[in-house]
């Protein structure tokens, strides 16, 4: 890997982790956010091709 993205890899876990640390609440939130965004993703890709295998 080169050093470049290995120096923003760290700097991102960094970055989480501090913000884990100073606001768990909002951290907590942001990733409950982010999972209903994925869970809304994977039930509208199914209903698609449901829709498309329903013709």
């Amino acid at each position: 890997m080169p050093p470049i993205k290995k120096l923003v890899l760290w700097l991102l876990v960094i970055f989480v982790l501090y913000a884990i640390f100073t606001s768990p609440t909002n951290a907590a939130a942001l990733v409950g956010n982010a999972w209903d965004i994925l869970g809304n993703g994977v039930k509208n890709i199914a209903a698609f091709f449901d829709a498309l295998l329903k013709r």
